[in-house]
């Protein structure tokens, strides 16, 4: 856990002392980004950047992680003790949000049960390579958090309706989008481990337990958008 000292906090506030890093801060609020992705947001060079992701890893505010698509690959988190540093994002309208992963058998279903839970927006799940059926482990996981899984694993080209927020919830998903047969890229990803490659129901309960964080951060910035508003 972070040491939040009062020279800790000074140390975080020091590194915040810049607007582009306040600017990197704000973009990773509700979603994780690899350097590149944060580069074209931010329109800034690759070694300006990697000066200012120094100094924000150093003060502990935020933390890389290796893809588990492709290793070679790294995504930017915003720890979340520091998420409160971050300025609000407006709220965003959605017919409703889907969630995606590679085989929407564990994590996109779980993601979707949660937000069916705390949220009145209409949700769904869809895979990049859709698994013949819920991994059982996903499955015994939503059910003894007192939550349903309400569908068998689909493909996204078939699932994605105008006026959904996307939300990838896994790293090979969110790499492979463009050839998913899919017209734009995801709106948000969420770097979270894959639990059936340990296959244990601790895994599932950890990976259940992230996605609750991410749904109930980004809850709030969701506001159910009518389509007939949209056109």
């Amino acid at each position: 856990m972070t040491d939040w000292t009062l020279q800790h906090r000074a140390a975080i506030h020091r590194a915040l002392g810049d607007p582009l890093r306040l600017a990197i801060v704000d973009a990773l609020l509700l979603g994780d980004l690899a350097p590149s992705e944060l580069e074209e947001r931010l329109g800034v060079a690759s070694n300006l950047l990697a000066h200012h992701l120094a100094a924000l890893e150093g003060a502990g505010v935020v933390e890389r992680m290796r893809s588990s698509g492709d290793g070679r690959r790294r995504y930017l988190r915003l720890r979340p003790e520091a998420a409160a540093l971050a300025h609000p994002p407006p709220a965003r309208g959605a017919a409703r949000v889907l969630f995606v992963c590679t085989g929407n058998s564990a994590r996109s279903p779980m993601a979707e049960a949660l937000w069916s839970e705390a949220s009145d927006v209409p949700a769904a799940s869809a895979g990049t390579r859709p698994a013949s059926a819920t991994h059982p482990l996903a499955i015994d996981a939503v059910r003894k958090a007192g939550l349903h899984a309400t569908q068998a694993p689909q493909a996204v080209a078939n699932t994605l309706q105008p006026g959904d927020l996307v939300v990838t919830v896994c790293d090979q998903a969110h790499e492979v989008w463009g050839e998913a047969g899919t017209p734009a890229r995801p709106d948000l990803h969420w770097s979270i481990p894959d639990p059936a490659a340990s296959a244990s129901p601790a895994a599932f309960a950890q990976a259940l337990t992230l996605l609750r964080e991410r749904v109930a951060a980004l809850v709030p910035y969701v506001q159910l958008m009518r389509m007939e508003q949209a056109q």
